[in-house]
């Protein structure tokens, strides 16, 4: 049963709670794609299920104490509400608070117990790697995590590369430019990106450089500071590649290097950089590992029947 409620704007210029063109009202709806909000001046009109109404009107109610500390609002007040109410400390002890919300207003958190440690371990150490089958949300976690960072202005940047290594397709007979051939091994980055943030602000973020998705070779004679930088389908890096990414490392950086050893796609399976790389990490201080297993799987519940029957 839909229920109807009424916010009333204590103040004398609404603009200063709501912003030019009610910016702020709309950046704050757009985390309840389930209500109906109507502006009437002083009056705030919602409609939708009790128990989204009454979330936003807790959440709104401190967004006016933040008013009163400052002289305007931005569009950043209303995210730290939604996303930066939980401080790392939290994370630290549970790792099941809630990262980021998408786009729609869904709460992106922790689904099992590895993504939890994966979670802990971001906060405890300056380099994660996080090791298993296909399906247990090892990079989606990874962004949600940067992303957070992002909205929190922990970091200047979110640098997301995976090695454009053919997955028994040629990539010289892929059409276009360059770009256009490397693209569709960066999609499913994009896509985890357009999950967690709008698309014009999105697209915003990549043409001023604030995210940057490349091909692991773009990465070398770079120093990252300030950045969350994730690595993915490392399982297609030699130790050489490997060696290189992670020597980008600079002041302030997080970096998350994600992988499946059952899906190495380099000619030679030795060759991949990914396990001997942790091997050789494994007792230095700031560095985890986590390694999931099929039972972590978190798609579609044929996916982890898959991985089994192939022999993850």
């Amino acid at each position: 049963m839909l229920t109807r409620k009424t916010i009333k704007l204590n103040t004398k210029d609404p603009v200063e709670i709501l912003g030019p063109g009610n910016r702020i009202l709309n950046e704050f709806c757009s985390y309840y794609p389930g209500l109906k909000v109507t502006d009437k001046g002083l009056d705030i009109v919602l409609e939708g299920e009790a128990d989204q109404i009454e979330d936003f009107q807790v959440r709104f109610a401190r967004l006016i104490e933040v008013r009163h500390s400052k002289m305007n609002l931005t569009v950043y007040d209303v995210q730290n509400l939604f996303d930066a109410e939980t401080s790392p400390e939290t994370f630290r002890q549970s790792g099941n608070a809630v990262i980021v919300h998408t786009t729609e207003g869904k709460p992106i958190r922790a689904r099992n117990h590895n993504q939890e440690e994966m979670v802990k371990a971001y906060f405890n150490n300056d380099l994660v790697f996080a090791v298993g089958p296909a399906g247990t949300g090892k990079t989606y976690i990874a962004i949600a995590l940067a992303v957070r960072a992002l909205k929190n202005r922990e970091i200047k940047r979110i640098i997301l590369t995976r090695p454009a290594v053919e997955a028994g397709e040629r990539l010289g007979f892929l059409p276009g430019d360059l770009k256009d051939k490397l693209d569709p091994y960066l999609q499913p980055l994009y896509d985890a990106l357009g999950d967690m943030i709008p698309s014009r602000k999105l697209q915003e973020f990549i043409e001023n450089g604030t995210i940057q998705i490349a091909p692991l070779a773009y990465m070398r004679g770079r120093t990252l500071d300030r950045a969350c930088v994730i690595l993915d389908e490392a399982q297609n890096t030699n130790r050489g590649q490997l060696k290189m990414f992670l020597t980008r490392m600079g002041t302030n950086a997080k970096f998350i290097v994600t992988g499946d050893a059952t899906q190495i796609d380099l000619p030679h399976k030795e060759d991949s950089g990914l396990l001997a790389g942790i091997r050789l990490l494994e007792n230095i201080k700031g560095v985890a590992t986590i390694f999931f297993s099929e039972e972590d799987i978190v798609r579609h519940p044929l996916v982890s029947k898959i991985v089994k029957a192939f022999g993850a």
